[in-house]
């Protein structure tokens, strides 16, 4: 369970390490910070691991999303934010993870530096009970088609970070 005291690597917009901040402060007050997002893909590739959050999540709760990660804590390097979101998310350990590219998310007051990265296995998956609901494996190519659907509840963050991932000829 993450807490609002918990101190997180913050950022200027230039992407120059500032002191950490207390996570409340990066929320309220919309600061440059930096996230791990973690593709998980089957190990022939045509399938992703789709969650839906919990209700209780502090940002865009009970959506769907494609991307297991979150912040990098205070001094933490990004490979091992993956690693530990990875492993606190859906109890996934010791998969290579391989960095595919980085680039930036703004949804005011939101905004970061993500770290993408794609791993592929078969699991087994367990849930943090406190972050995700649910979660399966969906084909990449439905996942495609339920992207483009302005409708489908997921996170937008999850969303621009899959088109990019697409248009980038990842997928």
């Amino acid at each position: 369970m993450t807490s609002s005291l918990e101190l997180v690597a913050v950022f200027a917009e230039d992407g120059t390490p500032l002191p950490g901040r207390p996570r409340g402060d990066v929320r309220a007050e919309g600061l440059w910070h930096a996230c791990a997002s973690i593709l998980v893909r089957s190990p022939d590739g045509r399938r992703v691991y789709v969650h839906r959050r919990t209700d209780t999540k502090d940002v865009y709760p009970g959506l769907h999303d494609c991307w297991a990660g979150g912040v990098l804590a205070d001094g933490e390097d990004p490979d091992a934010c993956a690693e530990r979101e990875l492993a606190e998310e859906l109890g996934v350990r010791g998969v290579p993870l391989t960095r595919s590219f980085s680039t930036r998310f703004v949804d005011p007051p939101i905004r970061y530096f993500a770290h993408v990265y794609e791993v592929r296995t078969d699991g087994p998956f367990v849930h943090q009970p406190e972050e995700v609901a649910s979660g399966g494996w969906m084909d990449l190519d439905e996942l495609r088609v339920r992207v483009d659907d302005p409708e489908w509840a997921v996170v937008p963050d999850g969303r621009a970070l899959f088109l990019e991932w697409l248009a980038r000829g990842e997928g």
